[in-house]
């Protein structure tokens, strides 16, 4: 269905191919998962399936790709609509329309579709996807998880017989994540569709895969098996695989039904409990950098936030969770002063934090953005705080700036220089840092991006390391990240909780909103969830993981009922024999 013949693909000004040497063959009615760490070339190779690539990002294209024999390189990507159906990483980029129910019909719309076909499949879409209740709602309302299920739903409706999908369940709650995946099975099981589909969540997606396709490094050659052919080779994999070569198993377990199967060796070879983790905990009797009390958020006619109340502490990693349109988007606004409460009240604590940067100039730029999303000045004396506590809505941004900092879900709303390099000089002076502060954060979590690179050009997870890293330099008192480890590899990724341990050890408050549950379990202190705007789970983090299957990850459901939650606990316990069969094991 899908055919690579040579295929590599060089953009103007770049120093080496993002592809290269890609010749192999995606059969019909399969699918394929395409893997690799970030930035090794994955949506360039999805974007010369849709026709892109590259008649719309640009570049030279050698090789040729076809799909159902129609050749990428003569057929723009509106001639191939009625084939291919592509959904990428940003979802807002998507849309052409404003109301969901619109927003799903306009791909059949354009490709002719008659309206009785339209009107059916619409409502087939809608149940597919849990989306009925928000068909009449405005698109920029949704959250960001619902604004992906809608894109995928566009796509879905109009049944192509290849589906091309970037990070399809990145934004997604574990519950929305199965069900779009259990829809994508049906596709491929019942109507033979073709998915291509790049995910960086493995954990979620490897047992469904009938061949992987791994994108070892830059200027490797791709490698293309089945998910046991492939997983011992590849440098990312999920923490199932990860525990399975620790244990010494072959072959790899993909599910944690296979792995439980195995497990009870394992399990008896553990102590009764967990290292304690080297992470600094609360101290009990702080002030907290964040007070929210009795908080009541309203957009529109509708109670986002119902009667919340949340404390975090210095030294406090806090990981909100909960099914996509909780509210955990609209409270980080709140702490960020996007939105005015409708009732109770948000506190933010002093500005200054020892050895912290305190009296840093507030970006101008970043100000001023924050300043529009809230119809305000960028600058002013309302809410001078002088170090002391803020109320968010009542502080101008290049004040609240020295209290908190937001790493949004998109990254490049932060991001407005023309290089890496230019972009790291802004945040060293805009955080008052010194010089190559901001670019030694980079290289931390991100290594290897070159310093002339335009941000628009960096993969979606490379955005996001940038992004986190000017808003680490200035080293806000609280710092809120929503959907952190949205296109990181699992490499990238520990990099990232080494880089936040280090923030909460020296008094940082940290708040992260995410569906990655594995994240959550590695790094947070307790975990917070909401449902419907108000909390109903709070506390540490191993018993509020355990105590609900949708947000266990995958080594606590392996090894139940011990206590265990991640691989580097497991391998601390069983140190020194694991790294001998870990190698065994590969």
């Amino acid at each position: 269905m899908i055919r690579f013949e040579q295929v590599s693909v060089t953009y103007e000004d770049a120093a080496a191919p993002a592809l290269h040497g890609v010749d192999l063959t995606v059969p019909e009615g399969e699918l394929c998962l395409l893997v690799g760490p970030s930035g090794v070339g994955k949506s360039t190779l999805l974007g010369t399936v849709s026709g892109l690539v590259p008649h719309f990002t640009g570049g030279t294209l050698h090789g040729r790709v076809t799909v159902d024999g129609r050749d990428t390189r003569t057929h723009r990507p509106r001639e191939l609509a009625d084939v291919v159906g592509s959904v990428g990483q940003d979802p807002l980029a998507h849309f052409v329309t404003d109301t969901v129910e619109d927003e799903l019909a306009y791909g059949m719309e354009s490709v002719g579709l008659p309206p009785y076909v339209m009107r059916r499949r619409v409502e087939e879409t809608l149940d597919l996807l849990g989306l009925a209740a928000l068909r009449e709602r405005p698109l920029a309302t949704l959250s960001g998880g619902q604004q992906q299920r809608v894109a995928i739903g566009s796509v879905l409706a109009v049944h192509p017989r290849v589906l091309v999908l970037d990070e399809p369940t990145s934004a997604l709650d574990p519950g929305a994540a199965e069900e779009v995946l259990a829809v994508l099975q049906r596709l491929v099981h019942d109507l033979g569709t073709t998915v291509l589909m790049a995910e960086h969540r493995l954990e979620r997606v490897v047992q469904y895969a009938d061949r992987v396709l791994l994108l070892p490094g830059p200027g490797a050659p791709p490698v293309l098996g089945t998910p046991e052919e492939v997983m011992p080779l590849s440098p990312v994999r999920p923490p199932v695989a990860e525990l399975g070569a620790l244990a010494g198993w072959a072959p790899l377990p993909l599910s944690v039904r296979d792995a439980r199967r195995r497990a009870a060796p394992l399990r008896d070879r553990l102590p009764a409990a967990p290292p304690r983790p080297t992470r600094t905990d609360p101290a009990p009797g702080a002030p907290p950098a964040a007070d929210v009390r009795a908080l009541t958020v309203r957009r529109g006619r509708a109670d986002v936030l119902r009667a919340l109340d949340l404390r975090v502490r210095p030294y406090e990693t806090v990981a909100l969770m909960g099914r996509n349109g909780a509210g955990k988007s609209t409270l980080l606004g709140a702490l960020t002063g996007m939105y005015e409460p409708a009732g109770g009240s948000v506190l933010l604590g002093p500005a200054s934090l020892p050895g912290g940067p305190g009296t840093a100039r507030a970006p101008e730029a970043r100000a001023g953005l924050l300043a529009r999303l809230r119809h305000r000045p960028a600058t002013g004396r309302e809410g001078d705080t002088g170090g002391r506590s803020a109320v968010p809505h009542r502080t101008p941004p290049d004040r609240l700036l020295h209290h908190v900092g937001l790493v949004p879900q998109q990254p490049l709303d932060l991001l407005y220089a023309d290089t890496v390099a230019a972009e790291c000089a802004a945040a060293d002076a805009d955080a008052g840092a010194a010089p190559g502060s901001c670019r030694a954060l980079v290289a931390r979590l991100l290594p290897d991006v070159p310093d002339t690179t335009h941000p628009r050009d960096l993969s979606e997870g490379q955005r996001l390391a940038l992004a986190l890293a000017v808003i680490l330099t200035a080293a806000p008192p609280l710092l809120l990240l929503d959907e952190p480890t949205r296109g990181l590899d699992y490499a990238a990724k520990g990099r990232l909780v080494a880089v936040l341990r280090e923030l909460a050890a020296t008094g940082h408050a940290i708040v992260l909103a995410t569906h990655d549950v594995e994240l959550a379990a590695e790094l947070a202190h307790r975990v917070v969830i909401l449902a419907e705007g108000d909390v109903v789970a709070d506390g540490p983090t191993p018993e509020v993981v355990t105590g609900s299957p949708a947000f266990a990850p995958q080594v606590a459901k392996i090894l139940a009922p011990g206590p265990w939650l991640t691989v580097p606990q497991v391998r601390a316990a069983l140190a020194p024999d694991a790294d001998r069969a870990e190698g065994a094991g590969r």
